[in-house]
């Protein structure tokens, strides 16, 4: 008798409230002879509240390739396994790509059961443009890294998204500020579908300010969503910032003028930048 392998389920969980746990979930997690989490301390709270009983496995950044070689020997042996994350939907800047990969190369079958996202909940609540965007997931620790990272994305047009730690949220806005400029419009989603659910929408000036206003506004994970940039050709400045540029530009060359007008005008320096790239052409 031929053996057949298992199937790979790839599970979305709840991000915070409970009831967004979707009964298909809830019935493949039931059914699956081992469920890989990234913490199986946490998923198992998780699990026990709905009445699954399943055997969890660890899976994570640490024993990512063993663990690996041991559910696809599952896998082939015909059991099926279900791969969660803490929360959200597995692989959205979580473990379990490898996994995945693996799976597919040994032609075994892999399932999505769709649900919570963080990211998708905050593009749906953040009246940006969500036909095109870059999910650029957490941000580098360090400000310098991190700097580097949002200046490589300061002219883009697509919608941009990024996650962050609370510990980190102010640093992370006052970079996009310096970035992307003051009057770029941000949203911080904070602690979605939880009890402490907040969308703030403003310029990332306006942001920075609420979240220094209270301590409390930078407690909880966030998902920060960003207004893309401006195509270049609709790019024009205000009269102050074109006259600044202008004068600077007959002493200085171009990226100092536009560093030095960003400082005087509030305006982005990359959009000064570009606008004088489009004058010497």
């Amino acid at each position: 008798m031929l053996n057949t392998t298992g199937v790979l389920y790839v599970v979305a969980t709840p991000i915070g409230n409970l009831a967004d746990f979707t009964l298909r979930a809830q019935q493949v997690l039931e059914k699956v002879q081992v469920i890989a989490a990234e913490d199986t301390r946490h998923s198992r709270h998780l699990l026990t509240h709905f009445g699954i009983n399943t055997p969890l496995q660890a899976l994570h950044e640490h024993n990512e390739k063993q663990a690996t070689a041991q559910l696809i020997s599952r896998l082939q042996a015909g059991e099926s396994v279900a791969l969660i994350s803490d929360a959200g939907t597995p692989l959205i800047s979580d473990p379990g790509r490898y996994l995945i990969e693996i799976a597919h190369t040994q032609h075994i079958q892999v399932v999505p059961i769709p649900g919570a996202s963080a990211l998708i909940s905050a593009l749906s609540v953040a009246g940006l443009s969500a036909d095109q965007f870059i999910f650029a997931g957490f941000l580098p620790a360090k400000s310098t890294a991190r700097q580097q990272v949002l200046q490589s994305l300061s002219a883009e047009t697509k919608t941009l998204v990024f996650y962050e730690a609370p510990h980190r949220i102010v640093d992370s806005v006052t970079d996009m500020l310096h970035c992307f400029g003051t009057e770029r419009i941000g949203i911080l989603c904070k602690e979605l579908t939880k009890l402490f659910e907040t969308v703030q929408r403003d310029s990332l000036a306006n942001l920075l300010l609420w979240l220094n206003e209270e301590v409390e506004r930078q407690k909880g994970e966030f998902v920060i969503v960003i207004q893309g940039a401006q195509p270049l050709d609709t790019q024009a400045l205000n009269p102050e910032a074109e006259r600044v540029m202008r004068l600077l530009l007959t002493e200085l060359p171009l990226k100092q003028a536009a560093k030095l007008a960003s400082d005087i005008t509030g305006v982005s320096k990359n959009k000064l930048y570009d606008w004088g790239l489009t004058q010497r052409d």
